[in-house]
């Protein structure tokens, strides 16, 4: 094999943010990827029938949006829509639902006596947002640009943690309890506090879109960017070793245990032994269902939103949460459910839609998730299920089959606990960097940590650059010569 600038391993959108980073920087990078397709949890496939596409992993995608890797990449610009629902997210109670619409006015009227104490939370964050997405998003090891931004999280993380941020209503207080569940992890903690006010406020500015088609079009636009500056991707290829890799530097899109795999014992023991105690958090258990019709939700108004959260009350949502973090399998998890036709009408044909749906569960957890996800779905639209044509289910114990990046499901890359958020993977000044010459981490295991950001990878690929390569600038992202379609 040729020697290249840069050899990356696995093609999720960290991996392709790092290979696009560096060859917009004028190396020649390589990707490697043993999947057939590149785009790890962006990929999709037609399950069930030939025309109904389904996301295998990620659906909609906040960070996509708002992130400063895409921010500058432009995905629009490469002919990648992201579409927004008339309701960001819903959260679904007996007998009634809350909602978060893109106008925070609209979700404060809502929300009745608490819609002034949800605009006193979000609003200040609503207008400070890229500030505050930047300072969540960014590799934690240097002063916010917004200088606003710490005093206005830190009083509300630590709200989260000691209450509900002063709500008061049980929709209100659901609401939000949905938001910080996407952390996967203990509830209420500093983490998932920070989580919820991340997503919370996003779905008043930049909103929580689905691209048009699929996530996958956002890996492709990546793919076709990195080739069009002479990068290339071998897919179906799985690297075993890094003895594999002709390159100067090797950017590491896996997990801790895939870097043991791969680097074996060149590693100094210290640093080994510090991979092997990080820590995997709770399983996600996927369903994916082909219906005849919209989901039949007993408030009609969740049918408008584009992400749904099912989890009961704030106490309900928190105790399953927890349990999946302690290993007990609960019989009412809490559910993630998308319906892409909501947002993008053209993912229903002849009268199929896809449906998306994740449980929480605890790691390995070896159940089948169909009709788990089926009852906690009946409990908020009865009659569901006689709408379901297939249905398909991935348990916990058998994701990382489809991704070695989600080891016993987690598809965090690693659970989100204080100090693993603040330490990814272990405590260093620059955690992208091994020690051993040239190799570096870029995966949502080093930080931000997980979700379609690309900034793992894109924080990484500039760590090298410096380092590696003497370059003190960060190569441009953006389209040099107007629109871009992706074909």
């Amino acid at each position: 094999m040729t020697r290249v600038d840069v050899a990356v391993v696995g093609s999720g959108p960290n991996g392709l943010a790092a290979a696009v980073t560096m060859a917009r920087a004028g190396l020649t990078v390589h990707v490697h990827e043993q999947a057939a397709t590149v785009g790890g949890g962006l990929r999709g496939e037609a399950l069930f029938d030939s025309e109904v596409w389904h996301d295998v992993c990620a659906a909609v995608h906040p960070m996509a949006a708002a992130s400063a890797f895409f921010r500058e990449f432009d995905l629009a610009a490469r002919g990648v829509r992201l579409l927004q629902a008339p309701i960001a997210y819903a959260h679904p109670l007996d007998g009634g639902a809350a909602f978060a619409y893109p106008s925070l006015t609209k979700t404060c009227d809502g929300l009745g006596p608490d819609g002034r104490r949800w605009r006193r939370l979000m609003e200040p964050l609503v207008r400070h947002s890229t500030g505050v997405t930047d300072f969540l998003l960014s590799g934690q090891r240097s002063l916010p640009h917004d200088f606003a931004v710490p005093l206005l999280l830190g009083p509300r993380i630590i709200g989260h943690l000691l209450g509900a941020n002063g709500l008061r209503t049980k929709a209100a207080r659901a609401l939000l309890a949905g938001v910080a569940a996407h952390a996967m992890g203990r509830q209420p903690s500093l983490p998932a506090g920070a989580i919820s006010l991340l997503l919370g406020h996003l779905a008043h500015t930049t909103g929580w879109p689905l691209p048009q088609g699929g996530s996958v079009r956002i890996a492709e636009a990546l793919a076709h960017d990195l080739r069009a500056h002479g990068g290339m991707v071998h897919t179906g290829h799985r690297v075993t070793d890094l003895a594999e890799l002709d390159a100067r530097v090797i950017m590491l899109d896996t997990t801790p245990r895939g870097v043991l795999a791969l680097a074996g014992d060149r590693l100094p023991p210290r640093y080994r032994r510090a991979l092997d105690r990080f820590r995997y958090g709770p399983g996600a258990a996927k369903a994916d269902f082909m219906v005849s019709e919209p989901i039949p939700w007993a408030s009609p108004e969740v049918g408008l939103a584009g992400t749904v959260h099912l989890g009961g009350t704030r106490a309900e949502t928190f105790a399953t949460e927890n349990a999946a973090v302690r290993g007990e399998a609960d019989e009412e998890p809490f559910v993630l459910l998308v319906d892409p036709a909501v947002t993008d009408p053209g993912r229903a044909v002849g009268g199929r839609r896809p449906v998306w749906a994740y449980a929480h569960v605890p790691n390995g957890d070896p159940r089948d998730p169909v009709p788990l996800i089926t009852r906690r779905i009946e409990r908020y639209a009865p009659g569901f299920a006689d709408t379901v044509v297939a249905a398909r289910g991935v348990p916990a114990a058998e994701y990382e089959t489809y991704n070695p990046n989600y080891p016993g499901g987690d598809i965090g890359a690693g659970a989100i606990t204080l100090t693993q958020a603040l330490f990814r993977p272990v405590p260093a000044w620059n955690p992208y960097r091994t020690p051993l010459p040239g190799v570096y981490l870029c995966s949502a295991s080093t930080p931000p940590g997980p979700s379609v950001h690309g900034m793992c990878g894109h924080l990484a690929a500039r760590a090298a650059l410096h380092r590696e390569f003497h370059m003190t600038t960060a190569p441009h992202l953006g389209p040099e010569d107007g629109t871009v379609v992706v074909e």
